[in-house]
């Protein structure tokens, strides 16, 4: 089972991983992006040593860049090895996904070919998956497209933690390896349109050659390209785009040309185009296909000119990025979610809670509670509407458009802060009327015996299915988090006491039902406390109020006799 620190050092791995990706993009040249490739292993993959070859022309590779030894970069930069043994290597030994890993029981017959390579003696691994001096893991980097042309491998050596890398790790190399590649395509790119355009500027005589070689640059392009108008009433229209970009999109040439990106970018992205600069301008952001889709695209803009005194276009890099995207979201989801249950993480858990609340208590001055909080303001219209009892259990509504936005409040309470305070129902048992974030914090009863006496896969079952219970029992819009072992926490908005205490008997009573594990039926409790946030507490405060409340619950029912099994 997943220890509760690994999802802080997975996201921290890909704080890392999205710093070095992000490095690529900005070296200036070929040999800048090069070493930027080699320095961005060791700094952000945790290896010791990262060597980048280099497919050259005749197919041969050269050691381009090193990074980790100045020793050993002195001794093997410059120095080729050759394709056939190269393909040699990249048959050997284990396939991890794109990677190749050759352990040093096999790689010892590498070690008189021509590929340069660097290493050190070592003793024997003590462990299974400890790194042996002699091992050899290698990242291939492919072109994008169909036909997977092999620009280089990236070797690497000595993990810092001395084994061998899991999942995690492989997936972040051949993550890196992918956008080194892309980095590398797009670097020989911008060097050939900057040759191109020194020539539009400055051959003059050979004006038509310049504009051929800017036409082939711009055509045959991997990735997108867009030429559009810079300035007057026509500022943005497309003027150009090339097969790639009209692939990209699933629109032809002659109806692009009715579009600027502002007609294409996806709503919620229109800021980030608008504060996108002309010259050397920078976004990432989605542009819409035909089939009404979306695809998340890296826009890089430059300004070309017809002329030395002509009209100035706007020249414009799509690169296609929905699969970086798609990883890192991937990545993200792992970081900020259980790994057995799927639900939130204690971590997302705190974040989404203190998204709701503020250091200022609700009913300090400028604050919004009486008649501009969630209670109900007679006659005025505004506040929730009550909760629907759970049977059946109807989604309800957000009402944000209901707590006075756009409008001062009466009586100078203040400026409107834009943030809606979190209030909590009084307290007693009467029902005061009074809407607020509920935070259910559940802890099953009698789940530690199922544990010793079935075993850890019975019990993660068990978990497994009290989280979908409890997922089914509340409204799209809650929150269900499992807050570690067999402790849950629900966070449900609009609630109040009524509902509240309704809402944990009810999820009680879906718990209590047998589980069905391997032909064996088995039962677990649920205790539950209520609290509420509200602004002016801690997160933290939060959570213990919910948790000292379910403490006494579980107290008071402690003759109650439980069953489990």
């Amino acid at each position: 089972m997943e220890t509760e620190s690994e999802p802080y050092v997975r996201l921290s791995t890909l704080r890392q991983l999205h710093q070095v990706v992000t490095d690529l993009n900005t070296a200036r040249s070929l040999a800048d992006t090069l070493q930027t490739v080699a320095d961005g292993v060791v700094a952000g993959l945790n290896y010791e040593l990262a060597c980048v070859n280099l497919v050259r022309p005749d197919g041969d590779l050269v050691v381009a860049a090193f990074a980790g030894s100045s020793a050993a970069e002195a001794l093997i930069t410059g120095r080729v090895g050759s394709r056939e043994a190269w393909d040699r290597r990249l048959s050997m030994g284990t396939a991890w996904g794109d990677l190749r890993f050759i352990p040093h029981t096999e790689g010892w017959v590498l070690l008189d070919d021509d590929v340069p390579q660097w290493h050190t003696d070592g003793p024997a691994p003590r462990f299974e998956d400890e790194w042996h001096p002699h091992d050899r893991l290698y990242a291939p980097m492919y072109a994008s497209g169909s036909g997977r042309e092999l620009l280089g491998v990236i070797s690497v050596d000595r993990p810092r933690n001395g084994r061998h890398p899991g999942p995690w790790g492989q997936e972040a190399l051949q993550m890196y390896a992918s956008q080194s590649a892309i980095a590398i395509s797009n670097a020989r790119l911008r060097s050939n349109m900057q040759r191109a355009l020194v020539r539009l500027e400055r051959e003059q005589q050979a004006l038509r050659a310049s504009e051929e070689s800017f036409r082939q640059a711009f055509e045959y392009a991997p990735s997108g390209m867009a030429i559009a108008e810079m300035g007057g009433d026509q500022h943005g229209r497309l003027l150009r785009t090339n097969d790639a970009l009209c692939r990209l999109l699933g629109r032809p040439a002659s109806v692009m040309r009715r579009y600027s990106f502002a007609d294409l970018v996806h709503p919620e992205d229109i800021g980030t185009l608008l504060r996108t600069s002309a010259e050397g301008g920078r976004a990432e952001l989605r542009l819409a296909r035909r089939d009404g889709t979306y695809v998340w695209v890296s826009l890089r803009n430059s300004v070309v000119a017809d002329t030395a005194d002509g009209p100035r276009f706007l020249l414009t890099h799509v690169e296609d990025i929905e699969e970086r995207k798609r990883h890192e979201l991937q990545l993200a989801h792992r970081a900020s979610h259980d790994a057995l249950t799927g639900l939130p993480n204690s971590a997302e858990l705190r974040s989404r809670l203190s998204a709701r609340l503020c250091e200022r208590p609700a009913d300090a001055p400028g604050a919004y509670g009486d008649g501009y909080g969630y209670g109900p303001v007679p006659g005025s219209g505004f506040g929730y509407e009550p909760y629907e009892p759970y049977e059946p259990y109807e989604p309800y509504e957000q009402h944000e458009h209901e707590h006075g936005f756009g409008f001062e409040p009466a009586g100078g309470a203040g400026p409107y802060d834009h943030h809606v305070h979190m209030v909590a129902p009084s307290g007693g048992e009467t029902d005061d009327g009074t809407k607020g974030l509920a935070v259910l914090f559940c802890d099953l009863d009698g789940f530690k015996s199922i544990n010793d006496r079935f075993g850890h896969h019975t019990g993660d079952a068990v978990l497994i299915e009290v989280a979908r219970r409890l997922t089914t029992g509340v409204r799209d819009g809650d929150t269900v988090a499992r807050l570690g072992g067999d402790e849950f926490v629900v966070l449900a908005d609009g609630l109040g006491a009524a509902d509240a205490a309704d809402l944990a008997v009810r999820l009680r009573n879906a718990i209590i039902p047998p589980i069905r594990v391997d032909g064996r039926a088995v039962r677990v409790g649920a205790s539950f406390g209520i609290g509420w946030a509200e602004c002016g507490m801690s997160v933290e405060e939060v959570l213990n109020s919910a948790d000292q409340r379910m403490y006494v619950e579980k107290r008071s029912r402690a003759k109650v006799q439980r069953r489990a099994g």
